[in-house]
């Protein structure tokens, strides 16, 4: 089944000289719904005037396996954010960087990567062994792309599990191992490209160099 929901639809209207933004809901995951909305959010939807947007899109079924497109733009990343929460309830976002695609698809329901030593803080595997959650945002920048994935999130010894450790790891990248870091996705969605300023990588630039 192709990825059909959690997208908005967008119109730019010129009203008296003023551009306005109309959102124009279609459908959205209930998984997606059911896990952000909370309510808070609602109160500040109504607030804020999207309510009513919201609560007129249609409810389509939970959305929490990968397809093409979700999987094109996870193998493509050189980066991402990650944000944890530790058991005081303050969250914590990281940056995580490394080869492109080092952040690997297992299945359609579960991502990971090999988690090599770094400042030796392990804030991050500190909140995941503790609450379990984690949220990621992929940016592909040149196309002003972003994808949110909410995930239930596990630390594993790689001595302990060496298929999955060789499924991870990143061939010809010259660093230790000292974790497997795996999401079971509960949630994902596709966010506009409004406030993205793109951004190219010495490779993409020297593409766009030869296309010239």
């Amino acid at each position: 089944m192709p990825n059909l929901y959690g997208s908005l639809w967008r119109l730019t209207k010129f009203i008296n000289n003023k551009v306005w933004i109309v959102i124009e809901a279609k459908f959205m995951a209930q998984n997606f719904k059911h896990l952000t909305f909370t309510e808070s959010v609602k109160k500040a939807q109504k607030r804020y005037g999207s309510r009513d947007i919201y609560q007129r899109a249609g409810e389509g079924p939970d959305q929490y396996q990968l397809f093409q497109r979700e999987i094109s733009m996870i193998e493509a990343r050189d980066s991402f954010y990650m944000a944890t929460v530790g058991e005081n309830g303050w969250p914590y976002v990281q940056f995580r960087g490394g080869p492109k695609g080092f952040l690997k698809v297992i299945d359609q329901e579960t991502i990971g990567y090999a988690d090599f030593k770094g400042n030796m803080q392990y804030i991050s595997t500190g909140n995941i062994n503790a609450t379990k959650k984690a949220a990621l945002i992929l940016l592909d920048y040149p196309t002003k792309r972003r994808l949110k994935i909410w995930a239930e999130s596990e630390i594993l010894d790689p001595a302990k599990h060496p298929e999955l450790r060789d499924n991870l790891i990143v061939e010809g990248y010259d660093a230790v191992i000292e974790r497997l870091v795996v999401f079971y996705i509960k949630a994902f969605d596709w966010n506009c490209p409004q406030h993205i300023n793109p951004r190219y990588t010495m490779e993409e630039l020297e593409q766009l160099n030869q296309l010239s």
